[in-house]
Order: C-alpha cells, then structure tokens, then sequence
C-alpha cells in the first residue's frame, strides 16, 4: 500500500470519539513527521482542527516523538505556536531554513523564542533576528504595578535608579525607566523587580562607611549595579535566616483507605509513606509494611485493632507504629467504602515488631513491574490489529501483530519469572488434585504442534494412561516447559517416545532423551539443586531444565535424566482417583 494511499485512510477516519481523534493525530504527526507523507494542507488543516480536543499529554508526548525526525516547516510551525510543552521538544532539534526561522520568529511567544536563543546550531542571520526581539522578550514584569503593555515601573529611592534629574528628597518615589541595550549580557539570571526594590532598600539601610561621593550619571542606571546589590541582599538573608527547629517524632497518625484497602489520605509527617500502602497484602512494600492482621480483617471487613506498622527511614515517622480502623459503609446503599482509623506509638512493654510474613523478594517486585506494562501493550496491539479504534492501513496492522506475538512470547517468561520466584520464597499454592496424565500430555502436544513442525521432530504420545495426584495447572507447565526444551534440542527426524508405567505409589513416564540435549543435564541421576551442573548449560536450557525439575518436586516428584531416556516421576492417583481422572 503507497503511503499516499495510507494518508487518504487516516484523514477518512471517524473523529466522533476521544480515542478516535487522538489515534488520528498521533498517526498524522507520525506520517507527516518522519517524512512517510508530503505534509498537504488538508492534512495540517486536521491536525490544526482536533489539536484542542486531543488532550495536553498527548500532544506533548508527540512531539517528544519527533525528535531529531527533521519534521517539515508546515509541521514545526504547527507544534511552535502550541503551548509550550508540545513547542519545546520540537523547536530544540529542529531544522529549518534561515529564511522559514525568520517567518517563523514573528508568529510564536516569548517563551518558545528563549528555547531558541538556547541553541547554537543556528545561523547567524536567524539569531540576529532573534536579537531583534530583545525589546519585547526580556520586559521586566511586576504585576503588583503594572498591566500589560504598561512601561515597566519600580519603586526605589531617587538616590540609587537615577532615571531623570536627581531629587533631594529621601522618600522613594515611582519612576519608569527603560530596558537598557545590555540586558540581554544577563543570560538566564532570573529576578523580578520586587527583589531588586528590596535589595535596594536593605543595601540603603545597613551601615557602612560613607562612600566617596560620585556624581549621579545622566541617562539609564547601569544593570551590573542592581544585580550585584541583589547578591549582597540575597548572600545577608541566608546569614539572618534562623535555624530550623527539629521536627517532634509524631505520635499519632490519621488514615482513611477506598474499597480496595489502598490508603488514599492520611495526615501528620508520616503520610508520605503510608499513601499508597495497601491493606490486603501482609508485608507490603517500599517505605511501610503490615502485618497480616489488616490484611485478615479487611477479607472479612472487620475492625482490627493493634495491627503491626513498620515506617523505615530517618524521618519524624520513622519506627513502629500500632494500627487501629473500622470499617465504613455507605449509608444509602450500604455499599462498603473503605476503611478509617488511626496509628499509634506502642506504649512502654508493648512490641510492634510485625510477624513473620512472605514478603515479595525482588524477583517477585520485578516480575509484577514487567507484566503490568506487558500486558499494555498486548492490549493495544490487539486493539490495533482488530481496528477497535477505527481503520488502520496495513503496515501499522502487520507491525502490531508482530508486537502482539513477541508480547506474548515475552509474557511466557515472564511467567516462568514468577514461578520460579514462588518455588523459592515457598509460595506456589498446590491444589491437588486427580489428573489424567495422557490428557495434559496430549493439551501440551497440541501447544507444541508448530514449534515441532519447525523442528521436524514427532513427539508420540503414550498409548496407556495413568492418573497422577497433583495441581492440574502446574502438571501442564511442567510438561509444557520440559517438551519444549526437548523438542529444542531435537535434530529433523527425530521422534521422541513417551511411555508411562505406574509403579506403585508412582507414576514415571519415559522420554527419549533427544539428540542434542547437553550432556551435562545430568545423566544417569537425579538433579540436585546444589549440582554445578545446569551452570554449564546455554542460559535458556538450563532455566528450563531447573524449573521443570523444581517444580516436580514441588509437586512431590522428581526428575532423572538418563543415557538413553529421561524419566518423570510423580505421585500416582488412588485407585479412585485414577478412574475418575481417566474417565474425565
């Protein structure tokens, strides 16, 4: 599909919704941007017309878009005269010719011409012209006594701002003067004329030697002198200014959670950590933890009363704390919002030490951080690819199937991530249960089907079937990893044999031991956790072997890797059990 072809499918999409026009904006700046399409007026005529209906955030993160994309004049001039936060990201990198600067300069604000004046890429030409509008740009406002487009005024003693013949009289009078020619010799000092009146009467009033008298100099004061009183006025602050007094450790905090246990408000010096915390886990994170006692009374929506709280740091709410809330209810509906209560220090003999809780380890905290945005953009993806948010051209339909596939892929690990990290903080939750072993096998088969036609292997199923005793979901990803580990390490041709042959109160099924898989996986034994033998193995086959073999013994089984086969044994079903599982 041309591109010309892909702007006609843009501009004839539906802008009725928020959503609708914010895709059609992000996709125009995109295309016109990065020079996929010629920048046409109808195109920068819609851009001009949904700018005011696509939120700030998102005009702003566009523009970030275009950085360093050499957008066009048409496109530039577009973002320079919106507010600042869209202008800014542009107008820092782009690339313009001398004679589109100069036409430019007139038409943005003041704040978007100083980004400019930040640059030294540009030609001399544009930046003469940007010194044409010092007069405009660098006017010292005081909003206390003048409006717009008003003569700058301050209010300062004869004797120091001579503007006019000087007067005898000591009081401070009103005067305007002019911006003097060498201001812009200031770069990006900041004052405002408050500070510089106040500077000058301190300077006025603190002793010091009668200095030799000057003749007042006709015509503007000089600038230099003004901005070295400030100096002296701000460096004797800073030597009065008193010492802060210590801040008293609290002793009480106020808090109030929403329905879902997260504190949403709190008051005293300690609110900075408690936002956030979440009831519903024992342990919680970051700053501040609780105990299992909020989290058990917020399941039943009970009182609780002494919960234990945990605050690190330094600060004033630093320590133990003892937590006390009931529950609130809505009064018309009955509908419960939350709860609302207080935290207090433990009394002398009192004990605030939490109990012993499974806090998350940083695998877990990282596990969480990844499938959260993961799961975003497999969402988007999927919005994209079935044009939930109006027609999408065929490049952008084909690129987000291909996010969507490496997303899922990514999530796969991410969830051998969080399995992995529950096998060793003991928090994997078993429900055991009767499984038919020749059905998951046969689910797992059917999973495997294109990675084992790219392989060209066979994987056999076993002709018999047994029932193991176990959680049906962690039986599918043990399998599911082990045979894709196996089939990685097949050759074309190759056929790996499954046999099953319950012994007692086991169950093993034997698995050809594929051609290439590494001799160092342990043959002829078992895998011991403290074996130095997975190290040897590629990255990829040694995660997967270990987590296969750690999960069969969470499971109460284990794994055997042989010379020819390579043996699974897990628990097997009663007599019962076996029947109902093979039945089902």
């Amino acid at each position: 599909m041309r591109f010309d072809d892909t702007l006609d499918t843009v501009l004839a999409a539906d802008l009725s919704t928020p959503m609708a026009r914010r895709s059609v904006y992000r996709q125009l700046v995109d295309l016109i941007g990065r020079g996929r399409v010629a920048a046409e007026a109808r195109a920068i005529e819609t851009l001009e017309a949904i700018a005011p209906a696509v939120e700030l955030s998102h005009r702003t993160a566009a523009a970030r878009g275009l950085a360093f994309a050499n957008p066009p004049f048409a496109l530039v001039r577009l973002f320079a005269r919106d507010e600042l936060a869209v202008a800014a990201p542009v107008l820092r990198t782009a690339r313009l010719a001398p004679d589109e600067w100069r036409s430019l300069l007139g038409e943005i604000a003041p704040p978007a011409r100083a980004i400019l004046r930040h640059r030294r890429d540009l030609d001399a030409e544009v930046r003469r012209a940007l010194d044409s509008f010092g007069p405009v740009d660098f006017v010292l406002a005081d909003e206390r006594v003048i409006q717009d487009d008003a003569p700058v005024v301050v209010e300062a003693p004869v004797a120091a701002l001579s503007v006019v013949e000087p007067d005898p009289a000591p009081e401070p009078v009103r005067r305007a003067f002019p911006i003097p020619s060498n201001f812009t010799s200031l770069g990006s000092a900041a004052f405002t004329l408050p500070v510089v009146a106040e500077a000058v009467r301190r300077s006025e009033a603190e002793p010091a030697p009668p200095p030799a008298p000057e003749p007042v100099p006709e015509g503007p004061f000089r600038i230099a002198d003004v901005v070295a009183r400030i100096d002296a006025f701000q460096a004797s602050r800073e030597r009065d200014r008193p010492a802060a007094d210590p801040v008293p450790p609290a002793s009480r905090i106020r808090f109030e959670t929403d329905a879902e246990g997260l504190i949403h408000w709190a008051d005293g010096p300690g609110r900075a950590a408690l936002i956030g915390l979440s009831l519903r886990l024992a342990g919680g994170g970051g700053m501040a933890r609780v105990d299992g006692v909020a989290a058990g009374a917020f399941r039943q929506r009970e009182r609780f009363r002494d919960a234990h709280l945990v605050i690190g740091g330094n600060g004033a709410a630093a320590g133990e704390w003892l937590m006390s809330a009931m529950p609130a209810f809505d009064p018309a509906s009955g509908r419960f919002i939350g709860y609302r209560g207080t935290a207090r220090r433990p009394h002398p003999g009192e004990t605030a030490t939490p109990r012993p809780a499974p806090a998350p380890d940083a695998l877990r905290q990282l596990v969480h951080e990844l499938r959260t945005p993961t799961n975003a953009i497999i969402g988007f993806s999927e919005m994209i690819s079935l044009q939930m948010l109006g027609p999408v051209s065929d490049p952008y339909r084909d690129r987000a199937q291909s996010i969507h596939r490496h997303a899922r892929d990514l999530l796969g690990a991410i969830d051998d991530l969080d399995l992995a990290a529950r096998i060793e903080s003991d928090a994997l939750t078993l429900r055991p249960e009767a499984v038919s072993l020749r059905a998951v096998l046969g689910s797992v088969a059917h999973d495997l089907a294109p990675l084992a036609e790219l392989r060209g292997a066979t994987l056999a199923l076993p002709d018999q079937d047994a029932g193991v005793q176990g959680d049906r979901h962690a039986i599918e990803r043990l399998f599911g990893r082990l045979l894709a580990t196996l089939l990685s390490a097949t050759t074309r041709g190759e056929r790996l044999a499954m046999t099953l042959a319950p012994a007692g109160e086991r169950t093993t099924l034997s698995i050809t031991r594929p051609a290439h898989l590494p001799e160092q996986a342990e043959a002829g034994g078992e895998v011991s956790h403290d074996d130095a033998a997975f190290a040897a193995l590629p990255l990829g086959t040694a995660f997967a072997l270990r987590l296969a073999d750690n999960l069969a013994r969470e499971l109460g089984g284990d794994i055997v890797f042989g010379t020819e086969a390579i043996e699974v044994r897990l628990p097997a079903a009663g007599q019962d059990g076996a029947r109902a599982a093979t039945k089902s």
